[in-house]
């Protein structure tokens, strides 16, 4: 029998590699594109040999052509932290919006089911805890992370729009903070850095007082509630996270714990629009998926950390994504 195609956008990335490996685990022909601002082509090499796995090198806010049939789209391309969306914000607008738009018109073309990523910062800095599929945020659109937000928030009425208006089969899964394996250490979300200021010998920056939450969810276990999510019947934004949740200044302390480092934590002003509180709600996932995190977060700091320790003397100390320069003023 033939495989099932599926095409992964941002295949390159932390999230879109793992999805890569599932599927090839699961028996799909696996098409992974991305454009490498973000991406890091190490992450899926271990792929290119096979006969069942072929990558383009392209950005999906271009036109988008795959050849033969396609069963299955999941668009994972977004630069997809502070650091990234502060310093490309407007290819970050571009991906959500063209890039989704472009990807909405190939699973048209193609009646193939489509599963974008959104994310908790569709949530802003939430004034409901915690936060649940039903809940429309608090977002400043015009602030420095509103063009994260926004893009996820247009990609996901665009979604919701082609599967109204179209009949198109669609899935939006809604992201909370994830981690595991092939993190950009650079990328500025909270658990690389700690971790790389660890190896570094520096101190730990936090920023505010480190009283605000957030809830780490290990990325099998986000992948495994992706998965059953795509093959679900539920047409509607679902949270997949981990609902144990963490202040930021403890999480310091586990982190100097996990590495047996005695630095200090010293602390920072808080960016501005930086949400307070970040948990999600999993009854849907729970109930439509049956699915719910099984990985506790000792078990997976493990794990990450063990990764971090892999890397190169040069790896560790890289403070600028090697492909950023040719996109800051595009």
């Amino acid at each position: 029998m033939d495989k099932k195609r599926v095409l992964i956008t941002g295949a390159a990335g932390f999230l879109g590699s793992h999805l890569c490996d599932r599927f090839m685990k699961e028996g799909f022909y696996v098409i992974g594109m991305d454009n490498l601002i973000t991406g890091n082509l190490k992450n899926i090499e271990h792929l290119f040999a096979d006969k069942d796995f072929e990558f383009h090198h392209h950005d999906v806010s271009n036109f988008v052509h795959v050849s033969g049939d396609l069963d299955y789209i999941l668009h994972f391309a977004s630069p997809a932290s502070p650091i990234d969306y502060l310093k490309i914000p407007i290819q970050t607008l571009k991906v959500g919006s063209l890039g989704t738009h472009n990807l909405l018109g190939l699973a048209k073309a193609k009646k193939a089911r489509m599963l974008i990523a959104s994310t908790s910062e569709v949530y802003g800095d939430p004034m409901v805890h915690p936060q649940t599929e039903a809940y429309y945020g608090n977002v400043n659109p015009i602030g420095p992370r509103g063009v994260y937000d926004e893009a996820k928030r247009f990609q996901e009425a665009m979604t919701m729009a082609y599967h109204t208006y179209h009949g198109l089969e669609t899935r939006i899964v809604r992201i909370f903070n994830t981690y595991g394996p092939r993190m950009r250490l650079n990328d500025g979300r909270v658990l690389p850095a700690f971790i790389g200021q660890a190896l570094r010998g520096e101190d730990l920056t936090v920023f505010g007082d480190g009283s605000q939450t957030r809830s780490f969810c290990y990325v099998d276990d986000l992948i495994d509630g992706i998965y059953r999510l795509l093959f679900s019947d539920y047409a509607y934004p679902v949270n997949i996270g981990n609902p144990d949740e963490i202040t930021i200044g403890e999480f310091a302390e586990e982190i100097i714990k996990l590495t047996g480092t005695d630095q200090k934590v010293i602390y920072q002003p808080l960016p501005k629009d930086d949400p307070m509180q970040r948990k999600p709600d999993i009854t849907k996932a729970q109930e439509i998926l049956g699915w719910e995190p099984k990985v506790d977060r000792a078990e997976g700091l493990k794990i990450t950390y063990d990764y971090f320790k892999t890397l190169t003397e040069e790896e560790l100390f890289t403070k600028e994504h090697n492909t950023f320069d040719g996109y800051i003023k595009k």
